[in-house]
């Protein structure tokens, strides 16, 4: 038996996080693990904060009747019913839980938004670099990619995107604050978006590094600005839970096809196989829906790495939110500079794998002590292809 040529192609052009991250076992095995700094993948390097472990102990403790079973679609009545108030509160849009899909993490949101929007050959716009994985989540359902470049600051460029736009558009896949480039959105470049998109084309805004952002930087509400926008939430990075996979989707009732689109995507919830949410989680974060890891760590090891960076040569510039740095290469061909590195012990993501070359993904999840011990191999790698010139 043979496995079908859309997965063999997807496979072939694979995301570049994890064929680094598999580069990476094969190097702790060669060289001993103290002598390899992995950047590659966000995940947490932290636990989970008090308040969310204290909130999972009496979930469970509570042993609640059918904890552990099956529960309608959508999720919980009741922890809907809670993350609707809160939203309500912070977006002043009149959230219900109706209006809430409780998902598999922020994929699962996306996921069951795709599959609910998409015919064969329907467009999906994504803003350059992006996230890998949206590619396979569009195509998965049928969609084409449909990759409009940013500006030089990674903010999104609404003429270009206003040109991208035909009558097969169905979605734009927004992602602020961004990975991999770190960057916030603000409230005028969204105004402006919302001026250009028209039924039935609709944003969906996935915001799993919403919490994590530095320097005093605050998100505005996408919800509140864009009137056709859905939000695909996770908790994965502001709780450190990423291996829990919870999270949900949220459709604002003001939209004209509200109705049909939660039937939708609560329908498409079950056939894709997340059913359902993980139970016990959905009531941990109920229950604390908005404790945050200590911020103020990776900022200081964003401070530590794009200062040390910039001294040697490199343009890093500081993000304003999620956990990476994604500075220019000091060649053009990102691909073999991080080679250069990887025989510096140094495992990082080409931005080429996010779809601008030239650039590379550092992640701020590495522990600081690591960190610290990889700057002399940054230096020498720089100063190595400054001696070509």
């Amino acid at each position: 038996m043979s496995i079908s040529r859309a997965i063999a192609e997807q496979m072939e052009r694979s995301s570049w996080i994890r064929r680094m991250f598999e580069i990476g076992i094969q190097l702790r095995k060669e060289r001993g693990a103290e002598n390899v700094f992995d950047f590659t993948l966000g995940n947490p390097d932290v636990e989970p904060p008090d308040v969310v472990l204290a909130a999972l102990s009496r979930v469970v403790a509570e042993k609640r009747p059918h904890s552990h079973g099956y529960m309608p679609n959508a999720g919980f009545p009741e922890v809907r019913a809670r993350i609707a108030r809160g939203l309500a509160e912070r977006t002043a849009v009149p959230f219900t839980g109706d209006d809430v899909i409780m998902t598999t993490g922020a994929a699962g949101a996306i996921n069951t938004v795709l599959k609910s929007i998409l015919d064969p050959g329907d467009e999906v716009i994504v803003l350059n670099p992006y996230f890998p994985e949206y590619r396979f989540y569009i195509e998965n359902h049928g969609g084409r990619v449909v990759a409009v470049e940013t500006d030089d600051r990674f903010q999104p460029d609404i003429s270009r995107i206003a040109r991208a736009i035909t009558p097969r558009t169905k979605a734009l896949i927004l992602n602020s604050p961004n990975n991999p480039t770190g960057a916030v959105y603000g409230a005028g470049v969204l105004r402006q978006l919302n001026g250009i998109v028209r039924e039935p084309m609709i944003v969906i805004s996935d915001e799993p590094y919403r919490p994590l952002t530095f320097d005093g930087v605050a998100p505005p509400e996408t919800l509140s600005i864009i009137r056709r926008a859905v939000l695909a939430w996770s908790w994965s990075k502001a709780m450190a839970i990423a291996g829990e996979r919870i999270g949900y989707l949220a459709i604002p009732p003001h939209l004209a096809e509200a109705g049909p689109l939660r039937n939708a995507c609560t329908f498409a919830n079950r056939i894709l196989g997340y059913i359902n949410a993980p139970a016990i989680w959905q009531w941990v974060v109920a229950e604390v829906p908005d404790a945050t890891v200590d911020v103020s760590q990776y900022q200081a090891k964003r401070d530590l790495l794009c200062d040390a960076l910039t001294a040697m040569g490199y343009d890093a510039p500081r993000p304003q939110g999620s956990y990476y740095v994604f500075p220019r290469t000091p060649i053009p061909d990102d691909v073999a500079f991080i080679r250069v590195l990887q025989a510096e012990g140094i495992l990082a993501v080409p931005g080429s794998g996010f779809g601008r070359g030239g650039y590379m993904r550092l992640s701020l999840t590495i522990p600081r002590a690591d960190l610290e011990r990889s700057l002399a191999g940054f230096a020498r790698a720089i100063h190595s292809q400054m001696a070509l010139v």
